[in-house]
């Protein structure tokens, strides 16, 4: 087997069919870093992460610099079996995650990195991405293979007419569960808004919100009762992290599950979730928990400690994130909810040849095939890249 020979990093930016707007930020055009893994022997892997400051505090240029800084020595040499690959891939640390208590920073860079190894060696090995799982022995208790799976659908904020037609959409889409974004400065007031979005919905769609942090700590537990007459199952990061802490004393007093995003980076963030009880469910986005590996551990724990999760995304993740999402969903147990797959809803590139977009009802099959499973269309990739940057590994 071959050893790692070269590293190219691609900087991207990929316009969005519609503006999405959040109360931490709004986006029209995602830019992402994508990791090409080139072994001695000609074979590539391809990997993505989507670098969000708000999130992680890594920008592309901090993460592009992870990326040349990280130590890959334990790649030099060819590995035995992918077993080995996993293992190595789980030993990487970046370097600036050792400066960071929460082991957050570098976790976009450290996606796409993995990612690509694993793609890599996932093709020389002639095994799929699956066999991760298999590797860990923490998520034994959660192994559970699923051909078909089913997304849900996000509302954001936009204008009155926007928001019907989405909410008519998620409806007439025959999806089961549906996310909406509130907390947003200068919107209708949220009250008003979900009346109108669950009169559209109907009363059988699973409805849940999402916050962003865009709450202060003395009013959540108001404004969730406020919202209560809506049949919400969840809220998603009422407050911003550094007040998160003032979550478990509204936790349990209020009749909906209370669930982590922005302060559920690492698998210390977990720990400290069950230590101080703020949370009752934990959003595992693969590119800011730092990789299918991490995010996989993420979840076990979570299991082992009682704690629900679900599989969430980032806004403009492209094909190659949506494939080691669909991993992650078609292999493990006790999953609450799925986010992902977007891609022809949201994207005008489609970087994988494969069209991974989820379909009617939000069903969306497993992945076959070795390594990622999915192929990379170079052209597009080629009329997305801002920058290429190579590093030579020896």
């Amino acid at each position: 087997m071959a050893p790692l020979k070269l590293l190219r990093i691609y900087h991207v930016a990929i316009p969005l069919l519609k503006k999405v707007q959040h109360a931490s930020a709004t986006h029209e055009t995602s830019e992402n870093l994508v990791v090409e893994a080139v072994l001695a022997d000609g074979t590539s892997g391809f990997g993505e992460g989507v670098p969000r400051a708000y999130v992680t505090g890594e920008t592309m240029a901090t993460a592009t610099e992870e990326l040349c800084r990280v130590d890959l020595s334990a790649f030099v040499h060819a590995p035995r079996s992918f077993e080995d690959v996993v293992q190595r891939c789980r030993e990487l640390v970046m370097p600036g995650s050792e400066r960071d208590p929460r082991r957050a920073f570098g976790n976009a860079a450290r996606c796409a990195l993995e990612t690509a190894l694993l793609d890599a060696y996932g093709r020389a090995f002639n095994t799929p991405m699956t066999a991760v799982f298999d590797c860990l022995p923490e998520a034994r208790p959660i192994r559970q293979h699923r051909r078909w799976v089913r997304y849900g659908h996000v509302i954001t904020v936009g204008s009155r007419k926007k928001e019907f037609l989405r909410a008519l959409r998620t409806r007439l889409y025959g999806f089961k569960d549906c996310k909406v974004k509130v907390g947003v400065d200068g919107s209708t007031d949220d009250v008003t808004r979900l009346r109108r979005i669950r009169r559209v919905l109907g009363w059988q769609i699973d409805l849940r919100i999402d916050a962003n942090e865009g709450w202060e700590p003395g009013e959540v537990r108001q404004r969730i009762e406020e919202l209560l007459e809506f049949r919400i199952s969840s809220v998603e990061q009422p407050v911003r992290h550094e007040h998160v802490a003032a979550l478990a004393s509204v936790r349990g007093s209020v009749p909906v599950a209370l669930m982590h995003d922005e302060s559920l980076c690492s698998l210390e963030d977990a720990r400290r979730t069950v230590q101080d009880g703020t949370a009752d469910l934990l959003n595992i986005r693969i590119s800011k928990c730092g990789g299918l590996i991490n995010a996989t551990l993420i979840a076990a724990y979570a299991h082992r400690h009682g704690i629900g999760y679900q599989l969430g995304c980032q806004v403009g993740e492209t094909g190659i994130l949506s494939a080691v999402g669909r991993h992650f969903a078609t292999n493990l147990a006790g999953i609450r909810y799925l986010e992902g797959s977007y891609d022809r809803h949201l994207l005008k590139e489609r970087l994988t040849v494969e069209d991974l977009t989820f379909g009617f009802g939000g069903w969306a099959p497993a992945i076959e095939g070795p390594g990622l499973g999915v192929s990379i269309d170079r052209e597009a990739l080629a009329r997305v890249t801002r920058h290429v940057q190579e590093r030579s590994v020896e």
